[in-house]
């Protein structure tokens, strides 16, 4: 902590969870840049804002796909916008008073969002304080890397050694993160 300073996890976002699952969605596999160009297209679509439900329900599939969303992303969107619509996914006020694994086994059920995407809304939508992803490989790294242990933890092992940092699992989090990221850019200026 000293060495890598203050945590700078900046709390909830302003998104909503249906808009921070657009973004989730299009960003799957795919480098930031080209993930924030298909967003861009997407939103241009609606006068540049994230595309309200029904109004992404009524774009025919040719539009959406034309933005660069493959065949599996542009279900997963509207089913994402249709379960919206019924209520499955929750409003910011709703959201904000759920608990944590009642909202994940809430969303997990849609195409294309697991628990690791419903732990990045949690931490960066919502602004919860106390949630580590421990199927996350860098979390995993820098927890190897913090303990010197010869080889990445088990998730259920993580989740166990996660537990005496609660109430403050996010921050253990972004600082594994952080450790995780330690000497990258280094080495990939001298390799790359």
């Amino acid at each position: 902590m000293a060495r890598i300073g203050p945590c700078r996890l900046r709390g909830a976002d302003g998104k909503t969870p249906y808009q921070a699952l657009i973004r989730a969605i299009i960003g799957q596999q795919l480098h930031g840049r080209a993930a924030e160009a298909i967003l861009g297209r997407v939103c241009a679509l609606s006068g540049g804002d994230m595309p309200e439900p029904g109004f992404l329900l009524s774009l025919p599939e040719e539009t959406l796909r034309g933005c660069g969303l493959s065949a599996a992303k542009f279900a997963a969107l509207r089913g994402l916008a249709q379960a919206t619509l019924e209520g499955t996914v929750p409003g910011a006020e709703e959201a904000s008073v759920l608990p944590d694994e009642t909202l994940i086994a809430r969303l997990i059920t849609l195409r294309g969002v697991g628990r690791w995407t419903v732990e990045m809304l949690l931490i960066f939508t919502l602004g919860r304080q106390d949630v580590l992803p421990v199927d996350d490989f860098a979390v995993r790294a820098g927890w190897q890397k913090l303990r010197g242990l010869d080889a990445s933890p088990r998730p259920a092992q993580l989740r166990v050694e996660g537990e005496r940092f609660a109430p403050w699992r996010s921050a253990l989090a972004w600082y594994l993160w952080r450790l995780s990221e330690e000497g990258k850019t280094i080495r990939n200026a001298l390799t790359g």
